[in-house]
């Protein structure tokens, strides 16, 4: 689910933080010098530290991060934005993976031997941002436009009609795209928001979407428009809550839903699985979305923050999505992965940790610990 495109503030920004889009705007800091270590470009207020220094990295579980940097080497890595590993040293990491069935000391010393841990430092010198999360719902449609289906979710126009900087009511109202299911509107605006989901027709079948292109305009935050008009859930601002008001004011959620202007085009998937920026399966759990223009995709980045219940989330994550909002040095929108449980986390997502990139260096033996 390519995530250039998609997801209130406050507890607000909470609901459709949840998928990419919060409603911020990035900062525009000076750029500092990058610096070349090991052929790998780095910024250089971005600090060597060791694995000792990452907080919760031994209590990890490094084989389900294994699992999905096994994904990175199955995609083709673009090498470009401000930190950019050498591109030898990282395919050189995909030649020698550890076996599915290594124990987790071994995997972490796995890691330990072939990548150089760097505390991300922005360009003001904080080292803490925010993250946030994002889920794949499922949703109820219709081949057919209906009463209960009236909205379209479309794939890209087969007629070659720009989509580029077109409004999003402009798209609907003269069906610039090619419809492929229809589903209430509401439904339609969240599955939007998280770049991807599943669709449940009428006949039980499921049907799996995933991100096909965006038109490249701007986000506008649902839930403040509903603040700004003094308009307020009877369940407050939580995701249920603003869904299940705006499905009881068709209009207004019309009006609202049309001065988002971004509109994101969909393609039907053969899989289940949901699939990322890189094209490939993102992994439960341990796949984030971080800014493509920054980070070179693929990298694994260990971040320390908590989860909505309170909880530290100190993780080894995989970075294998991107997001038209998550843009920043210390910026990322965790993937819980598809169901209730998932949405239950994801829209709740909305705390401010640490982060560390791991850069690919040359071999260096490091004997597993127990």
């Amino acid at each position: 689910m390519p995530r250039y495109y998609l997801l209130i503030a406050a507890a607000v920004s909470v609901l459709f933080v949840s998928a990419c889009d919060v409603t911020r705007t990035p900062e525009t800091p000076t750029r500092q010098p990058a610096a070349t270590v090991n052929n790998a470009t780095i910024p250089s207020q971005f600090k060597k530290v060791s694995f000792a220094e990452l907080p919760g990295w031994k209590a990890d579980d490094m084989r389900y991060a294994l699992r999905a940097f096994r994904n990175t080497c199955k995609a083709k890595v673009q090498y470009n934005g401000r930190v950019i590993p050498d591109r030898f040293m990282l395919e050189e990491k995909c030649q020698f993976l550890p076996s599915e069935s290594a124990d987790n000391a071994t995997v972490r010393a796995w890691f330990e031997s072939h990548f150089q841990p760097y505390q991300i430092v922005t360009d003001t010198g904080a080292t803490k941002g925010l993250f946030t999360g994002y889920y794949s719902p499922t949703i109820d449609a219709c081949r057919r436009k209906t009463a209960k289906c009236d909205e379209p979710l479309m794939g890209l126009p087969t007629d070659g009609r720009n989509i580029k900087g077109v409004p999003r009511k402009q798209i609907v109202d003269n069906m610039i795209g090619q419809p492929l299911y229809w589903a209430n509107l509401v439904d339609v605006q969240n599955i939007q928001i998280q770049g991807s989901g599943t669709l449940r027709l009428e006949c039980g079948t499921l049907v799996k979407l995933n991100f096909a292109a965006v038109n490249d305009m701007p986000f506008g935050s649902i839930g403040e428009q509903l603040k700004q008009r003094g308009i307020r859930p009877a369940g407050g601002y939580s995701a249920d809550a603003v869904w299940d008001h705006l499905k009881q004011n068709p209009a207004l959620a019309r009006e609202v839903i049309n001065n988002n202007q971004r509109y994101v085009f969909f393609k039907e998937a053969q899989s289940h699985d949901v699939i990322g920026a890189m094209g490939v399966p993102l992994t439960k759990i341990r796949s984030i979305a971080i800014d493509n223009t920054i980070y070179t995709l693929g990298l694994p980045v260990f971040i320390d923050t908590n989860l909505s219940d309170g909880r530290k989330f100190q993780r080894l994550m995989i970075a294998q999505d991107t997001g038209g909002a998550i843009r920043g040095l210390i910026r990322g929108d965790i993937y819980f992965g598809t169901g209730d449980e998932a949405f239950h986390y994801a829209r709740g997502q909305h705390a401010q940790g640490a982060a560390f990139i791991l850069i690919p260096k040359k071999y260096e033996y490091v004997k597993p610990s127990f």
